[in-house]
């Protein structure tokens, strides 16, 4: 079984924004009461693991007779919640995040419900949805029919626009290709990524386009009264700004990776790390505006659905370094030498070089070298 999820624009009424308002608040609520709770009991037992596994943690039906307005919400939404909390310590325990954080009013408005006794369905530019009753929605693409609708998102954008995501399950099983054409991607600051090939996604860099324009917005936006309606007319502005920028760079991400999965069996990466990068070579702006973390995971699930594969070799594998010719590795190279140079006479631009010992090590692991 696979997942696929499809995301549509929603046009709820007042009374539904309303609603969906007081969802969106009563989750945030109860995340944050479970929070307290589980903080207080981590903290009595943190250094006796067995004491603390046995502990019966807080649900959100505990809060509903002291707080009865939590039944006016979805109950599914405020169980969801609970279960968002319990996989944010399980990710703390495990290592892969920090100690969860509670949520304030500035953090993502969504939550998510699902689907019980057919309480949500599809119907003539409609859905229907739990308390909600039957939302207005575009949907622009057929689900098909094969896809079993499992939970809904829906989010509320920083520009008030209203974003529902629908999670599908449906029968698939990707049959392997033979890998026959192979590529390396080498990261590259300005343009993504350049191939082993010397082709350049040529990323047009939408937020260093659009950073005077938002300079000057945010700047305008300081100094007006906070929470005045001309300071919440500004804001608008800004988030506006930021949400285009936003989508431009996912759509061109999305096309890039739609078009190496389409030419390309197996494509090959350096497993980097981003936000190290970022701090240490004072590039965060550029580095965040590339969004590599997003492409390499569109890239990902775009070569699994077709049976293929992305192969991530070691940050440390040294792909400038190494002459892509005769296999010598230098023992310096400088970040402002953009051509790389080797004893043996090999000459070609440092990225391409890169990109070309990047295949060559993605090879290796396929052993097809």
């Amino acid at each position: 079984m696979a997942n696929k999820a499809y995301q549509f624009r929603l046009y709820p009424t007042k009374e539904q924004e309303q609603l969906l308002a007081k969802t969106f608040g009563c989750v945030r609520f109860v995340y944050n009461k479970m929070l307290e709770e589980r903080i207080q009991i981590y903290e009595k037992f943190k250094d006796d693991k067995e004491a603390l596994k046995k502990q019966t943690f807080p649900t959100p039906a505990k809060y509903k007779k002291e707080f009865p307005w939590l039944k006016e919400v979805d109950s599914l939404a405020l169980a969801n919640a609970q279960l968002n909390l319990q996989k944010a310590f399980q990710n703390f325990f495990s290592g892969r995040a920090g100690f969860p954080k509670f949520k304030n009013r500035k953090a993502k408005q969504s939550y998510t419900t699902n689907v019980v006794n057919g309480n949500i369905k599809l119907s003539d530019g409609y859905i229907k949805l739990p308390k909600l009753k039957w939302v207005k929605f575009k949907q622009h693409r057929e689900i098909p029919a094969h896809h079993i609708i499992k939970a809904c998102t829906l989010t509320k954008t920083k520009t008030g626009k209203y974003f529902i995501s629908i999670l599908t399950e449906y029968k698939h099983q990707p049959v392997p290709k033979e890998i026959k054409n192979v590529v390396g991607l080498d990261f590259s600051m300005n343009t993504l990524y350049v191939d082993s090939e010397g082709k350049r996604a040529n990323y047009p860099r939408f937020y260093r386009q659009a950073l005077e324009k938002l300079t000057r917005e945010q700047r305008v936006l300081s100094r007006r009264r906070k929470g005045s309606n001309r300071w919440h007319k500004q804001r608008l502005k800004v988030a506006k700004l930021h949400e285009k920028i936003s989508n431009q760079r996912k759509d061109f991400l999305h096309k890039e990776s739609h078009k190496l999965a389409k030419l390309y069996d197996c494509v090959v990466i350096e497993d980097l790390n981003m936000k190290g990068m970022s701090q240490a070579l004072h590039f965060g702006q550029s580095v965040h505006d590339n969004g590599w973390g997003m492409f390499t995971s569109f890239l990902q699930y775009k070569l699994a659905e077709q049976g293929k594969k992305l192969i991530k070799i070691d940050k440390w594998f040294p792909s400038s370094k190494t002459c892509s010719c005769c296999g010598q590795v230098r023992e310096s190279l400088s970040l402002s030498e953009r051509t790389f140079r080797c004893e043996c006479g090999f000459e070609s631009d440092r990225d391409v070089n890169a990109a070309i010992n990047i295949k060559h090590e993605g090879m290796k692991r396929l052993a097809i070298a």
